[in-house]
């Protein structure tokens, strides 16, 4: 084994070992992890349509919208 393949797998061992110890942190992660879910699944559907993909037929549309849109401001 080299000593790259031994270092990552020492480094791999102490985030493991790091993660099963955890009390309170686990908690928190499962806390942060909802908040994710909360902000890119749910957020996302109401606060951010898909504007191009309703409003324009093909790539080419959307191409020219949107340059269309950054050449004039």
């Amino acid at each position: 084994m080299s000593d790259a393949s031994k270092h990552i797998r020492s480094v791999w061992r102490f985030y493991v070992d790091g993660f099963r110890n955890m009390t309170i942190g686990r908690s928190l992660w499962i806390v942060i992890l909802i908040k994710l879910f909360i902000m890119f699944a749910i957020l996302k559907v109401f606060f951010f349509p898909d504007k191009l993909g309703s409003d324009y037929d093909n790539d080419a549309e959307r191409a020219d919208a949107v340059r269309n849109a950054l050449i004039a401001d």
